[in-house]
């Protein structure tokens, strides 16, 4: 099973986004990583994705299926084509070109 699970989508929307952010342990890079992510999806997605965290420390065999060779790496699923970016997402600009997200209105 996964560490964390937030599902954040609500029926009505059209497309979520299924995101996976695989980390390895409470490291500050991985909190890093995960407190900008939920920034940015909050900012750009909000109440239109679902993100897992997934701690390879504990579950060392789910990064094989992903290709992780890094971490923390962050992982789209949905929408296609899947996007990998590796580190600690403090870009905000490389992280939504990254991913394909355009900017809403005001930020």
């Amino acid at each position: 099973m996964m560490d964390t699970r937030e599902d954040i989508a609500t029926a009505t929307t059209p497309e979520t986004w299924e995101l996976r952010l695989y980390v390895a342990g409470q490291t500050a890079k991985s909190a890093a990583a995960l407190a900008n992510l939920r920034r940015y999806c909050e900012t750009h997605l909000p109440d239109r994705y679902t993100l897992e965290v997934i701690d390879l420390l504990k579950h060392p065999q789910l990064a094989e299926g992903d290709q992780i060779l890094a971490i923390p790496t962050l992982v789209r699923k949905v929408p296609e084509p899947i996007r990998k970016i590796i580190g600690d997402l403090s870009n905000e600009e490389k992280v939504l070109v990254g991913l394909d997200i355009r900017p809403s209105g005001n930020h």
